[in-house]
């Protein structure tokens, strides 16, 4: 209970912890590439982890291990660009509602890639998270936004990212799965902002670290949490993201969440929420029928 306890606290802690970096990030804006900006954030990033680096025994990375570690990086560096392409164009309030759709791709991911059984009533709530998405971007009545569109590719990225994450905290530690993580970002997105690089300022240099800051240590804190508890038991705790995104959206950059965006993120949340009690259900009723078969 008291890892549970620790778990939901690391989450609250990432969840504030990624709405600042989305805030930094709005204030940048677009003058620079996408993946130019992530590109620099990662280098931060690793200029920060230089101690956790020096500290790192590299003997425990294992062979199948370093595959995971590079799907990851290229995964995750992917859907990093583009939420940072979305996060200059489009509401705050609108990527963070986008992104939460991250936990049902997660679901599918978990079905597709190792092989997890589905039952009838999470493919229904998967379908309604997605009805919320149709919500959310209207098409057909309103023009998709570029940005909106790049958060919902984003989404899925960050999953598979998410999937490998929690198969690689069965066997590894959270300062290596972040240290690797930075590392095969990193080299994921160089290439990219090589291409198009632009020359940043001093000041978008400055953001850009005090991002870096912020993202590795909502990393570290959400590796903690899925080290901690099941996701089950830490997912509605990441909902206080998007209350905080509103509430510094309005009052930082005076955006008036659309109320479509609130109906749409509001069902999308209620199907995660049901799935995560559902998944605590059987948890729980798995643990209880292990607990009465063993002799007394």
């Amino acid at each position: 209970m008291n890892n549970y306890l620790a778990g939901s606290l690391w989450m609250v802690a990432a969840g504030l912890l990624f709405v600042a970096v989305a805030v930094m990030v709005r204030h940048l804006g677009s003058d620079l590439p996408a993946v130019e900006a992530a590109f620099i954030r990662y280098v931060f990033g690793l200029l920060i982890l230089i101690p956790v680096v020096l500290r790192m025994q590299w003997h425990r990375v294992k062979g199948a291990n370093l595959r995971l570690y590079a799907l990851r990086g290229i995964a995750h560096g992917a859907a990093v660009m583009l939420w940072f392409f979305a996060m200059a164009r489009i509401p705050i309030s609108e990527v963070t509602a986008i992104g939460y759709t991250t936990p049902i791709f997660t679901v599918v991911g978990a079905v597709l890639i190792f092989g997890e059984r589905i039952h009838m009533r999470r493919i229904i709530a998967i379908i309604i998270g997605f009805i919320g998405i149709l919500i959310i971007l209207r098409p057909g009545f309103e023009t998709i936004e570029i940005g909106s569109l790049a958060q919902l590719v984003a989404a899925p990225c960050f999953a598979i990212s998410f999937l490998f994450a929690k198969k690689l905290t069965n066997t590894e530690n959270s300062s290596d799965t972040l240290v690797m993580l930075s590392i095969f970002c990193t080299l994921a997105l160089m290439p990219g902002a090589l291409y198009l690089w632009r020359t940043p300022t001093v000041t978008e240099l400055a953001w850009l670290f005090l991002v870096a800051v912020f993202a590795t240590a909502g990393h570290y804190t959400l590796t903690k949490s899925i080290a901690n508890a099941p996701l089950t038991v830490t997912q509605p705790f990441s909902f206080l993201q998007l209350v905080w995104a509103i509430l510094f959206g309005y009052l930082i950059f005076d955006e008036v969440p659309d109320v479509w965006v609130c109906i749409g993120a509001a069902m999308i949340v209620a199907v995660i929420s049901y799935m995560s009690h559902r998944e605590a259900a059987i948890v729980r009723k798995h643990s209880l029928q292990s607990s009465s078969s063993m002799p007394t």
